[in-house]
């Protein structure tokens, strides 16, 4: 029966980065999908690639400098062997504070600047919003759709076999140690396991990791004027994120739902009417789609990431909001992890044996 140096439980970005980085370091991969490879939170995500504030929990916040900084070489690489653009923008994200200003949270390294009226109406003559102060930060974004396009094109051309469609039940220990998994079909045999199936990650025995589903409902609306927003506009009640292509997302909800991802109709007309009031050009566009994912939240509100109390069996979820953000360094990491090195940053805080 064929054997993998590694197996990878889940499709998202997560799973597919880490797959394209064992596979950089010789490793033999497979990776198993209960549906199609980046068609659930990676799929519905925003894009944007904020790395600062009070957002981004203080734990977190090395890792999520290092993997902004990453971004544009990632992509870079990924449009190669993929042939896909992932329209990745950096014009900046305009962030309205409520209920005070609170520029300390920002530190002159991410290139916070203070906006005044002035200054705003520069950077984004259609804005109209004037409950709140505005801060500019040098933040990136991404369109997170064309990225899994483009990491599941360059995982197959870097030889990373694919499984989808199947669901992975356990986990199979041998001797103590992580051998494969089981899935609704068959099993597969492995040095190594890797747990990235994110909402769906405390499904899987013998481990039971307390991740669970946060839905966020999303909208996009088209047939707006050339050149209506340049930047992320992110206020206390909506965000708004360009596509170079003219569409603008506007999102999103943080609902406890369970593993329902139907969208509301009453919900997606207030963050419309919401986004009508920031940036009124809006009203000559009309709403495209409207769509809802599921983040994996844990109960800390940080990810789960490293080795399991079982030898071989590795974990890498519970990204929440970030998981867009944190996919280059959680794949540069977790691969030294997995090879047996030393990893380059601190992953004491998200180990997985903390909810043991």
């Amino acid at each position: 029966m064929k054997t993998w140096d590694a197996i990878i439980v889940g499709g998202g970005i997560i799973g597919l980065s880490l797959a394209i980085a064992l596979r950089k370091r010789g490793a033999t991969v497979l990776l198993v999908e209960r549906g199609q490879p980046g068609r659930e939170a990676s799929h519905a995500a925003a894009g944007m690639l904020a790395n600062c504030g009070s957002e981004t929990p203080a734990a977190l916040r090395e890792l999520a400098a290092a993997s902004a900084a990453m971004y544009p070489e990632f992509v870079l690489e990924l449009q190669d062997e993929s042939g896909v653009h992932i329209d990745l923008r950096d014009p900046g994200t305009i962030l309205f504070l409520s209920p005070e200003p609170k520029l300390h949270l920002y530190d002159e390294q991410v290139g916070a600047e203070s906006l005044t009226p002035g200054r705003l109406r520069e950077l984004e003559p259609g804005l109209h919003e004037e409950r709140y102060p505005a801060v500019y930060l040098k933040e990136r974004s991404v369109d997170p759709r064309a990225l899994v396009a483009a990491a599941s094109r360059a995982a197959k051309h870097r030889g990373v076999d694919i499984s989808s469609g199947t669901e992975v039940k356990e986990v199979l220990v041998a001797d103590g140690r992580a051998s494969g998994v089981r899935t609704d079909r068959t099993s597969y045999s492995s040095a190594a396991v890797v747990n990235c199936a994110g909402a769906w990650a405390g499904q899987i025995a013998p481990h039971q990791f307390p991740t669970r589903p946060v839905k966020g409902q999303m909208l996009a609306v088209v047939g707006a004027p050339h050149g209506t927003l340049k930047h992320v506009v992110r206020s206390p009640d909506v965000y708004l994120v360009p596509r170079t292509d003219g569409r603008i997302l506007i999102g999103a909800t943080v609902e406890e739902a369970g593993y329902d991802k139907r969208t509301d109709p009453a919900t997606i007309q207030r963050m419309h009417q919401a986004a009508l009031h920031i940036l009124p050009a809006l009203r000559q566009g009309r709403v495209h789609d409207a769509w809802a994912g599921l983040r994996p939240g844990t109960p800390d509100n940080l990810p789960i990431l490293g080795e399991t109390s079982t030898p071989g069996y590795f974990v890498a979820t519970g990204h929440f909001r970030d998981g867009i953000l944190l996919a280059p360094v959680t794949a540069h990491v977790m691969a030294q992890l997995i090879s047996g090195a030393k990893p380059e940053y601190d992953l004491s805080a998200f180990s997985p044996v903390r909810f043991d």
